[in-house]
């Protein structure tokens, strides 16, 4: 029998309607299209103004299935990576497993900021591999602006909302997932980290006041460990492979920064025409950025390319993904 991998058969994105362009952001706190286009790439992002986390989530996995051809009843497992879920508790994946009538599947949320994603490709593959499961959807989504401070003009003009989600399958020949180096390091957390909400500090009139309930990013810091740690990640997966930028068909970097994007790529000795970048219109959505990627880039993939994942968030997170695209 040959090894079983597990390999994505659908994927699908969404971004809400609404914009916030720079123009935008110019009127509401002191920055301009200049600045925030030169030190991000960012030119818009997209707002949900109205519905939660899982409302994207349904519209997400509505698109995947209808794609696949397949109903609700037949998803095994829901993995939903965000940073951003309905409620402390339940799971926004068990939210949206209710919601679109995925009554035979169980699920989670994972948190691990913006390599959620990653993570969770990594952890859904496994239920594939061993054989458990023969259909996980793993979705990456946030409302990022459920938790921007719309006054704090370090982190208002970096983030928005949407993102994807891919359905696993088993696959016989070999392609799909392939390998991953996943890494954390909790002594980076108070660099990037939502203060209060927590049991660590649970929500107070003094948490509110003070403004503690949104993201809260020392930049330089975290620009400094992202770009030496997602790129040095990304290039370890390649080497442990054997893998050349030759060989890579693309690299899908997290949409953080575009300067992080371009670090990551110059150390995988990637030519900027094999990188996925959509950052300029939707800004960071933190778990979202790679699946909507893969799904912006669904039309140029072909069976058989290899593609090199890597992102870096909060906690510290980060690591790379190597697999094979199966259609």
């Amino acid at each position: 029998m040959s090894q079983i991998s597990a390999a994505i058969t659908s994927v699908f994105g969404y971004a809400p309607e609404d914009k916030l362009t720079n123009q935008d952001l110019e009127k509401m706190v002191d920055t301009n299209d200049e600045w925030i286009l030169s030190r991000t790439g960012i030119k818009e992002r997209r707002i949900q103004k109205e519905g939660a986390t899982s409302d994207m989530g349904v519209k997400i996995m509505e698109g995947l299935l209808a794609k696949r051809g397949i109903s609700p009843e037949e998803i095994d497992l829901v993995i939903c990576t965000t940073a951003t879920p309905d409620y402390v508790f339940p799971a926004t994946a068990n939210v949206i497993c209710d919601k679109i009538g995925a009554k035979n599947a169980w699920g989670y949320d994972l948190s691990a900021a913006c390599s959620g994603f990653i993570y969770g490709l990594t952890t859904g593959a496994q239920f594939i591999q061993t054989g458990m499961y023969k259909k996980v959807v793993v979705i990456g989504i946030d409302k990022m602006s459920s938790i921007i401070d719309y006054q704090d003009r370090a982190t208002c003009i970096i983030f928005g909302d949407g993102g994807g989600a891919v359905l696993l399958e088993p696959n016989n020949e070999g392609l799909g997932f392939q390998d991953a180096i996943l890494r954390s390091d909790g002594a980076g957390r108070q660099f990037l980290v939502m203060k209060a909400g927590g049991s660590a500090k649970p929500a107070s009139r003094e948490t509110v006041e003070n403004r503690e309930h949104y993201v809260y990013q020392e930049g330089k810091t975290v620009f400094k460990f992202a770009v030496t740690n997602m790129a040095e990640t990304a290039a370890e997966v390649m080497e442990r492979n054997n893998l050349t930028a030759d060989d890579i068909a693309w690299l899908v970097p997290h949409q953080a920064n575009k300067r992080i994007i371009d670090a990551t790529a110059d150390r995988c000795g990637m030519p900027a025409e094999k990188v996925m970048v959509n950052i300029e219109r939707y800004g960071n959505t933190t778990n979202g950025t790679i699946p909507l990627c893969l799904w912006e880039w669904e039309d140029r993939l072909k069976k058989g390319d290899n593609l090199i994942l890597a992102a870096f968030g909060g906690g510290f997170t980060w690591g790379a993904v190597y697999l094979k695209w199966a259609y």
